[in-house]
């Protein structure tokens, strides 16, 4: 009843925010609105950020020159004190596939809408940004996932915070940017009766560039994701550190994250520990290449106490990208290959996929993608179409 009540809330309240903004809104995302741009200025295509979008995101959303920004964007209400957007940005994310499977329910399924977002975001201060989106996923009701306050330049320094609710994984690949249907399944895999995992999660997280033009990214979360109705389930908090640089068109990182986590029922904790590289091969050009490996490692996932067995999980996965025309044309060829070898049975994983993007306009994709899982040996054919406004 809970999330019917959620549902119709939140529709209700897309209704009204949309109905007040159509005049603005001319079916165009809510950044490119407010600066009169295209969605080729941050998204090669979208939702993947290229270069320039990657920093505009960094800052809050803000344009590197402060004189850039519009007076449009802005109300004036006499009170220097307070920077009121002239208007809430908004945008709407939706996207759905037809699907031939092997082994599912149905030979042919029509999943649409596969996802239904709601967005807003942007400055609200001169130092304070904010990001969140409402979301309906595969026909249910999942809420709020991204949502987080932004402060650039924290206490003048070059140092910037976010506070709310984000993925662990978000400074190595970020998930909603890519452009297969097919997840990077390392950062989705969990391990026993443990929670924690590399996808959304509740804390804080500080990004700066170290001496050495080394970005570097730390993260303190509660470590048992987003439950419903639940923050933090133990009085325990969780680590994560990310370093990164750039050697002209490859870019190596190295990440790493510990934390513990106290079963549900039980008075013993599980000691979580990932370490691993990530490389990126090719950055701007016509191919790109992202690698991924990480170890993680819990010494006792069910919760058990003395005597435990320690579980060991490795793997990661490898994604290319072709760009026949150039990233700001019109095809993309991806391919994505996870590999996740476990102690766990169930967290292995060995799947492939390939998809072919086209963008029909700035902001509609159309996709077809074929995956296959080596582990079940099963098919999958989807053919879709992701649009936002």
């Amino acid at each position: 009843m809970r999330r019917t009540s959620a549902a119709l809330i939140g529709l209700a309240l897309f209704g009204v925010l949309l109905g007040a903004l159509a005049e603005r809104a001319s079916a165009i995302p809510a950044f490119a609105r407010t600066y009169s741009l295209s969605c080729s200025t941050c998204h090669a295509p979208f939702p993947r950020l290229n270069g320039f979008g990657e920093a505009f995101a960094g800052r809050g959303f803000r344009m590197p020159d402060p004189s850039a920004e519009p007076e449009s964007a802005t109300r004036e209400t006499g009170d220097p004190k307070l920077s009121l957007p002239a208007t809430l940005p908004l945008a709407v994310r939706m996207e759905g596939h037809v699907v031939g499977q092997e082994g599912g329910e149905a030979d042919l399924d029509f999943e649409s809408p596969w996802v239904f977002k709601l967005l807003s975001g942007g400055p609200i201060s001169p130092k304070l940004s904010y990001y969140a989106y409402f979301i309906i996923e595969q026909g249910g009701v999942e809420g709020l996932e991204d949502a987080y306050l932004h402060v650039h330049e924290l206490f003048g320094q070059p140092v910037d915070l976010l506070f709310g609710q984000f993925q662990v994984s978000d400074p190595l690949f970020k998930r909603e940017l890519r452009l297969e249907r097919s997840d990077y399944e390392i950062y989705r895999v969990r391990i026993g009766e443990a929670r924690a995992n590399l996808t959304y999660d509740r804390g804080l997280m500080l990004f700066g560039t170290l001496p050495g033009e080394i970005d570097t990214t730390f993260q303190v979360v509660n470590g048992n994701g987003i439950p419903e109705g639940e923050f933090d389930s133990d009085s325990k908090k969780n680590f994560a550190l990310r370093l990164s640089r750039e050697f002209g068109p490859v870019r190596a990182g190295l990440f790493g994250y510990l934390g513990d986590e106290e079963g549900e029922a039980s008075p013993h904790a599980d000691r979580i520990v990932y370490f691993g590289p990530d490389l990126t091969i090719g950055t701007g050009g016509n191919w790109e290449v992202n690698l991924q490996y990480l170890e993680r490692t819990d010494d006792d996932p069910y919760f058990l106490g003395p005597g435990a067995v320690e579980f060991e999980t490795r793997g990661g996965f490898a994604e290319l990208h072709f760009f026949p025309q150039g990233q700001q044309g019109d095809w993309v060829v991806s391919a994505l290959y996870n590999r996740i070898e476990s102690d766990d049975p169930s967290a292995e994983r060995d799947d492939a996929a390939i998809a072919v993007n086209y963008l029909w306009a700035r902001n509609i994709r159309l996709l077809a993608e074929a995956a296959h899982d080596l582990e079940a040996d099963d098919s999958r054919l989807s053919l879709g179409l992701v649009t936002a406004f």
